[in-house]
């Protein structure tokens, strides 16, 4: 990328710019559910994660649930979530998520997990049969799974495809060559491998996610986004990096709003049914839209 592309596209990383500042969420649909959470002490990675489009979401029905615990066997650079010997399985929760959903009244749930490279399944199991209770005690919530790349054992993705989600997403999260870097334990075309048998056994609505800031360059973008069309993926979302802590991973650029447009565009260019590209976009921005 030459200088002067860089210095029209990012800003400096001392201090956020101004493009990334959030309102605090408000609203009486929110005021309710933040009470319900905070009552029931249910899990949201929404609060936990402390997301800036929270209310938005929330006033349109959405939450995010994460499941298979708070501990991950993967060691992301990127990831805040805690790294280290996952708890044991808690085969109650499938139905704890289920009623989780019924009490927040949520039209669109999406489900999300740590990686269990320690179980034999990889999790696929609970995955599986938590669609099934979400489906069972609220059978009118659609449903989003962003589920980790169960290290490509087909076995394990045929579980998701035999309960058929609306949407199914796997987060490619960076370009090719800062795959190893920013995820230490995953591989670029595994992932797109994941994206591509979802779509091959039948799944309607794909879709996956980057972060930009990592020091990815513009044509390394571009790359990816035509690396996931060509995976026949329906949906990308692209956001901006911010640092969990000073223990994870640097943020490189902040990315300006024009250039997240102009990847917009570029996407919407290439087939994609949406695209969603923004300094607060997450996985599960605006995720109700996405079964449209």
């Amino acid at each position: 990328m030459s200088t002067e592309l860089a210095n029209s596209t990012t800003a400096p990383t001392k201090g956020k710019p101004k493009w990334l500042r959030v309102k605090l969420p408000t609203g009486k649909k929110y005021t309710e559910l933040r009470g319900l959470v905070d009552k029931y002490n249910l899990h949201t990675i929404c609060t936990s994660g402390s997301c800036p489009n929270m209310g938005e979401c929330w006033g349109e029905g959405t939450a995010t649930f994460m499941i298979l615990g708070n501990v991950c066997t993967r060691s992301c650079g990127f990831c805040g979530v805690k790294t280290g010997r996952p708890e044991t399985i808690d085969w109650e929760e499938p139905e704890k998520v289920a009623r989780s959903i019924k009490l927040m009244k949520i039209k669109h749930a999406v489900l999300t997990s740590v990686d269990r490279d320690d179980l034999k399944d990889m999790g696929s199991i609970i995955w599986a049969e938590t669609v099934k209770a979400v489906r069972r005690m609220n059978p009118t919530t659609t449903l989003e799974t962003l589920i980790p790349d169960f290290q490509g054992v087909e076995r394990n993705i045929d579980r998701i495809v035999a309960v058929s989600p609306e949407v199914v997403s796997h987060n490619m999260e960076t370009v090719r060559r800062l795959t190893r870097e920013v995820r230490i334990q995953a591989k670029y075309d595994r992932s797109l491998g994941v994206l591509k048998y979802l779509k091959d056994q039948g799944i309607n609505r794909t879709k996956s996610g980057i972060m930009l800031g990592l020091g990815e360059q513009e044509e390394e973008v571009i790359e990816t986004l035509h690396d996931l069309r060509a995976a026949d993926v329906d949906v990308v979302t692209i956001g901006q990096y911010l640092q969990p802590s000073k223990k994870h991973l640097p943020v490189k650029q902040f990315i300006t709003p024009d250039q997240f447009a102009k990847y917009e565009a570029i996407g919407k260019d290439l087939g994609f049914r949406h695209v969603e590209s923004g300094a607060l976009v997450r996985s599960s921005y605006k995720a109700h839209k996405h079964i449209e």
